[in-house]
């Protein structure tokens, strides 16, 4: 059987590409996005996506870095002032924490981590990269399951893909909320030309 023929700028089957979808959002922060090896080929991963609709998006692949810098690419990039996404389901909605667990102000952030994976895998990431615990944290508990339904399986209702969390807690740092709901129509094209496509 033939590979399905693929899209030169996104990389996945032609037939669930939505490039003809996207659209550019700039938001004040930044987005880092530590994507486990893995997760690259995936057909139905989200982070390539968020990074197509957010300039400020940046995606780094591996398993560990020696610190916070290393993994950014910068000398001094103001750890205090970044947020690693973590899923809580005794959080309400999102709550931010400084790595001590007192309460923070969002305003005050400069960009967002986000671990790109399956659960197992973001597990990886988070036990192999201990400096991730020394960030505040945004506790994320998403009101809604996630877009992928069936077709990708998650641990539970509050886990939720790349890009759904990050559209989320974007908003939750003051960001307009038209960025999220813009992501997560494109999103929702996307997974819904997958359903439509079949196995592949």
């Amino acid at each position: 059987m033939a590979s399905p023929e693929r899209c030169e700028t996104c990389g996945r089957p032609n037939v669930v590409c939505v490039c003809d979808r996207v659209e550019t959002y700039r938001t004040s922060r930044r987005i880092l996005v530590l994507q486990h090896p893995q997760e690259q080929d995936e057909v139905l991963g989200s982070a390539q996506l968020l990074s197509a609709c957010l300039p400020q998006a940046q995606i780094v692949v591996g398993l560990s870095w020696r610190n916070f810098g290393h993994a950014l690419g910068e000398d001094n990039p103001g750890r205090k002032r970044w947020a690693v996404l973590y899923p809580d389901r005794k959080a309400a909605g999102a709550r931010i924490t400084g790595a001590e667990g007192k309460p923070i102000d969002p305003t005050t952030l400069w960009g967002l981590v986000a671990l790109d994976g399956t659960w197992s895998q973001a597990k990886a990431l988070w036990w192999r990269n201990p400096w991730l615990s020394r960030l505040p944290r945004i506790n994320l508990r998403p009101e809604e399951p996630s877009i992928y339904g069936r077709l990708r399986k998650e641990p539970s209702r509050h886990h939720v893909s790349t890009l759904e969390s990050v559209a989320a807690a974007l908003t939750a740092c003051g960001e307009d909320p038209q960025i999220e709901a813009g992501l997560r129509r494109v999103f929702r094209t996307m997974v819904q030309r997958c359903r439509d496509a079949g196995p592949m």
